[in-house]
């Protein structure tokens, strides 16, 4: 009897010992946004009872410390999703750290590693840095996507940018594509997202830089949604789950606007889906003007603006949204063509607010370019488009686009690509490097923009 039950002892042991090593690694670590003294770490899992991140000032692992996550919710699709804040962090420091799944050291083919931001302020001169923008990652799932030839063109793109040196990838909007399939059930949008943020092509470029992001239609909704779209508060608490930014709008008005900060730049990351007029809504139809932003977010830019001019430490003022801003093709296309008061409004409020060092970022129309336009005398606004980083591109042909009297000339690709931002130079003489890479790693162009033309 007594060796029956140390058998039955032993076997549920093993049974336990099988099961708590089921726990795998499904996608991550992706570093999120970085801040002075924090930093945010995304992993998913999936049958797995703890995640545990050590980390350490690179070189001293006698400074190591653990966050451990032992209470792991199942997402309707069964990831399980966590999210590392590490706290009360040295400035300008770089960190090691490891990740372990079920007391499992996780191994990559990378260093994992994080910095935190320097505190340069009233201090030294602003730090140089690199960052890259870039929209429309449509990654193929052929069950799921439309008969014909695939959407998604290529992968290479995202191993150039992985291996390009930079300090963050912005994200600016349709970052995966919700199918037919996906869009008019719960379980498919969470689906979409879990697929894509696990593929391999993925994963290095996630883990060697941090993270923002916002969204536009595709992973927002359904094609060119507006604030009508049915399942737009379980995309908002996808997105949340998948990204790592430092904000979502405000307790009162969600949404993914926020704004963060990196070096002497300031990013103002809006959110042109969650209050936007249907695009073919006339302005006599709304009692108040016709918008993407809504009044609340429209307002909370305007004041974020004039406090970030105020404080005096940022040259740069990057205005992030999904479409085109400053060029006009006709109204044919998802831009601010659709909403003329709205883009008068914030044109003239940068204008008689003396907002210096203002560059819009775009995606959306599936080709890049860089656009400026003249407000006075002696300023200049630019758009910076940048798209498609895996989808299919638009060609320019001979139509109005190939015409467009904003764009710089040269600068115009339809062919998958990413941009490279790269701000440097002493403290009175700020500059913005551009270059457009292509996905066999091909410098296409190169702009570098004064931080004096923008003033």
């Amino acid at each position: 009897m007594k060796s029956r039950l140390l058998f039955l002892v032993a076997s549920a042991s093993v049974l336990a010992a099988t099961a708590h090593a089921a726990g795998k690694l499904v996608a991550g670590p992706m570093l999120g946004y970085a801040a002075h003294r924090e930093t945010f770490i995304w992993v998913e899992t999936r049958d797995a009872r703890r995640v545990a991140l050590d980390y350490w000032l690179a070189g001293k692992p006698e400074t190591k410390q653990t966050i451990e996550k032992d209470r792991l919710r199942e997402t309707i699709v069964g990831g399980q999703i966590s999210h590392f804040r590490p706290g009360l962090l040295e400035p300008g420091a770089h960190y090691e750290y490891s990740l372990s799944v079920d007391g499992v050291k996780q191994t990559f083919p990378y260093p994992l590693t994080f910095q935190t931001l320097p505190l340069w302020e009233w201090r030294t001169s602003p730090p140089d840095f690199r960052f890259i923008f870039g929209t429309c990652a449509y990654l193929n799932e052929p069950a799921y996507d439309r008969p014909g030839q695939p959407y998604g063109r290529t992968l290479e793109t995202f191993r150039h940018m992985a291996d390009s040196g930079a300090d963050f990838m912005l994200w600016g909007g349709d970052n995966w594509y919700y199918r037919e399939a996906d869009f008019d059930s719960i379980s498919g949008l969470w689906h979409r997202a879990q697929h894509d943020r696990a593929q391999p092509a993925y994963q290095k470029l996630f883990a060697v830089m941090n993270h923002y992001a916002t969204w536009d239609d595709h992973d927002y909704g359904s094609d060119d949604s507006n604030k009508g779209f049915e399942f737009k508060d379980e995309t908002l608490r996808i997105f949340k789950a998948y990204w790592g930014n430092p904000g979502y709008g405000e307790a009162d008005n969600p949404g993914v606007y926020h704004k963060f900060f990196w070096g002497d730049a300031a990013f103002f990351v809006m959110d042109n889906r969650s209050y936007r007029d249907d695009d073919y809504l006339g302005s006599t139809d709304t009692r108040e003007m016709k918008t993407q932003y809504g009044a609340r977010q429209r307002d909370w830019l305007k004041q974020s603006l004039l406090a970030v001019q105020r404080l005096g430490h940022f040259t740069f003022k990057f205005i992030v949204t999904g479409g085109q801003v400053i060029t006009d093709f006709g109204g044919r296309t998802e831009t601010f063509a659709y909403f003329q008061a709205e883009r008068e409004e914030l044109l003239k409020f940068i204008k008689e607010h003396h907002i210096t060092g203002v560059i819009f970022l775009s995606g959306d129309v599936h080709f890049t370019e860089l656009a400026r336009e003249k407000l006075t005398d002696t300023q200049w606004v630019y758009e910076l488009t940048s798209s498609p980083l895996s989808a299919g591109e638009t060609k320019f042909g001979q139509g109005e686009r190939a015409r467009d009297p904003h764009r710089v000339e040269g600068t115009a690709v339809d062919d998958q690509n990413f941009s490279l931002l790269s701000i440097h130079g002493p403290k009175n003489d700020r500059e913005i490097t551009i270059t457009c890479i292509d996905k066999q790693g091909v410098k296409r162009w190169e702009q570098t923009i004064k931080a004096a033309e923008l003033k």
